[in-house]
C-alpha cells in the first residue's frame, strides 16, 4: 500500500483569520501532496514502497543516494506534524504536563514563547521551529529545508512550518507576524501533550525526566 495524503484534522477555512483558506489548498493541497507523491515515486525505487514515513526517513538519513527520498519523506513527515500542531481556538498559556515540563525548563511560558518566536525568526531561509524532547528535556531547536528532529533522536512535540508556502499569501515577507498569530493563536497543546504521553509510555526508566518535570512516581 502507497502513503496517501492525510487529510487535514480541520476544515480549509477553520485557521481563519490566521491562515486564509488559500494558504492552506496550496499548502495542503498541492505542496504536501507533491511531497507525498514523490515519495511513493523514489520509495518504489527504492525498494521501500512498504515502509513508513518514519521507516524511509531512518534508512534514508545521510545517504547522499537516497537524498531525494529522504527530503520528500521527510517534508511530508513534517508537514503531517505541522496540520496537528495547530488548531482553531490553540495558542496562549499551555496546559497539561507540558505545562509543568516547560516551566521546569524554561522558567515560564513567556520565556519559552521568546525562545521559540527567536528561533523562528532566527531561521535563515527555508526550515521548521521544534519543540523537542531532546534525551529528558524540552529543547526549542531548528531544522533546515526538510531536515527532521527524527533523524537526529529527538521527539518532536510541535512543529511551526518556516517555508514562505506557509505564510507568504497571507503575510508577505513578515515573518514575525506570522510567527506570533501561530504561537498566540493556533499552537495545539493538546497535541504536545498526545506527544509527552506517548513518549512516556515508550520510556519507563525516566527517574530524570520525572525529577526535571517535578513528577511524582507512585509509591
Amino acid at each position: 500500500m502507497t502513503l496517501a495524503l492525510p487529510e487535514l484534522p480541520y476544515a480549509y477555512n477553520a485557521l481563519q483569520p490566521y491562515i486564509s483558506q488559500a494558504t492552506l489548498l496550496f499548502h495542503h493541497g498541492k505542496h504536501h501532496r507533491a511531497y507525498v507523491q514523490r515519495t511513493n515515486e523514489l520509495a518504489a525505487e527504492a525498494h521501500l514502497t512498504y515502509q513508513s514515513l518514519e521507516a524511509i526517513i531512518t534508512k534514508t538519513a545521510g545517504q547522499f543516494a537516497h537524498q531525494e527520498l529522504f527530503n520528500n519523506a521527510a517534508q511530508a513527515c513534517n508537514h503531517g506534524i505541522y496540520w496537528h500542531s495547530i488548531r482553531p481556538g490553540g495558542g496562549g498559556e499551555p496546559h497539561g504536563k507540558i505545562a509543568a515540563l516547560i516551566k521546569a525548563c524554561f522558567g515560564d511560558y513567556q520565556t519559552a514563547a521568546k525562545q521559540l518566536k527567536d528561533a523562528v525568526m532566527g531561521q535563515f531561509g527555508s526550515g521548521w521551529t521544534w519543540l523537542v524532547l531532546d534525551g529528558d528535556r524540552l529543547e526549542i531547536t531548528n531544522t533546515s529545508n526538510a531536515d527532521t528532529p527524527r533523524a537526529h533522536g529527538q521527539t518532536p512535540l510541535l512543529v511551526i512550518d518556516v517555508w514562505e508556502h506557509a505564510y507568504y499569501l497571507d503575510y508577505q515577507n513578515d515573518r514575525a507576524v506570522y510567527a506570533d498569530a501561530i504561537i498566540n493563536h493556533l499552537l495545539n497543546w493538546e497535541f504536545a501533550n498526545q506527544n509527552l504521553s506517548r513518549w512516556e509510555a515508550e520510556n519507563k526508566d525516566r527517574t530524570r525526566y520525572d525529577a526535571i518535570a517535578g513528577i511524582k512516581q507512585p509509591i
